[in-house]
């Protein structure tokens, strides 16, 4: 496997993102960069982020809940930030993902009585952990994410999306973020959200992500994806959905889980008013709260 490294010197100086790199490998050769802030024995929460963005999505909600006491861990998926990117698209499947991710947070971090909060594809490879492996896992916070088995159709938006992703003959990655926020962000946002792709050469990962959703049964990860949910059918540790009100991707997800996992009966299910897809751009501070919130109502 090619695997490409995005020169250090293209994080430098990024806005309001004060934080450390750390770094753990995977697969024998798959450098993982994490953010791990906060008190070492603070109740974990795990902040997973999607496409195409990377860990610099969290950098308002960090501050807000390490003030509570809580230890934010956010991982670069393999492929985005300051993550390894395999340089060829047949490298990343769903399945390998759900393994780097594992073999980083679990096997190297031994992380135990996790809170997730995963959005878009943090949700898809979260889920999928949590459905493998329930036992680590003290509470789940789904934000504009799901976990689709293929057997439903998903949104005209995100079909419109998947398209325009295989098409474009570039992919303007903080353009992408922008677009996908009710708020315009500031040229230097953008601009960090462009920083881990320094040519088209590095952003196999994220052309190739849209296309590993399954929107068929017979999809790769349909199999994998339906087990999962049928864990989480029986899941009784708290979840709660914090959906924003503006996202046409994942409108109407979070009903799924509320009717479906036991664990998110009676919970302060919300709505983060304001916001669009990246609701950790337009509310991140909002969404911490509830996150925050949630985990003190919630003891272990």
């Amino acid at each position: 496997m090619d695997l490409l490294r995005t020169p250090d010197d293209r994080f430098a100086d990024l806005p309001d993102f004060p934080f450390a790199p750390h770094y753990v490998e995977v697969d024998g050769a798959v450098r993982v960069h994490y953010l791990d802030e906060g008190p070492a024995d603070g109740e974990i929460v795990l902040l997973m982020h999607g496409e195409p963005s990377w860990c610099f999505l969290y950098r308002t909600m960090i501050p807000v809940l390490v003030d509570t006491g809580l230890r934010c861990v956010a991982p670069d998926l393999v492929g985005f930030g300051r993550s390894d990117k395999p340089a060829a698209r047949e490298d990343y499947t769903f399945a390998r993902h759900v393994a780097w991710m594992w073999e980083a947070l679990f096997d190297r971090l031994d992380l135990r009585d996790v809170t997730l909060v995963g959005q878009d594809w943090g949700s898809l490879i979260g889920l999928r952990l949590v459905g493998e492996h329930p036992e680590r896992f003290a509470r789940v916070v789904v934000a504009n994410g799901g976990l689709p088995t293929g057997d439903r159709p998903l949104t005209d938006a995100f079909i419109a999306w998947q398209r325009f992703s295989q098409e474009t003959p570039e992919f303007p990655v903080g353009r992408i973020v922008n677009g996908g926020c009710t708020t315009d962000l500031a040229p230097e946002v953008v601009a960090a959200y462009d920083a881990p792709f320094p040519d088209d050469s590095y952003t196999a990962g994220a052309r190739q992500f849209p296309v590993l959703v399954p929107t068929s049964p017979d999809d790769p990860a349909a199999a994998a994806n339906q087990a999962a949910w049928e864990t989480l059918a029986r899941f009784e540790r708290p979840l709660l959905t914090a959906f924003s009100d503006s996202d046409a991707i994942t409108r109407g997800g979070d009903a799924i889980f509320q009717r479906t996992v036991p664990g998110a009966q009676g919970q302060p299910h919300t709505t983060i008013e304001g916001a669009g897809h990246f609701l950790q751009e337009d509310q991140g501070p909002a969404l911490a709260r509830v996150v925050a919130s949630f985990i003190a109502a919630t003891p272990r």
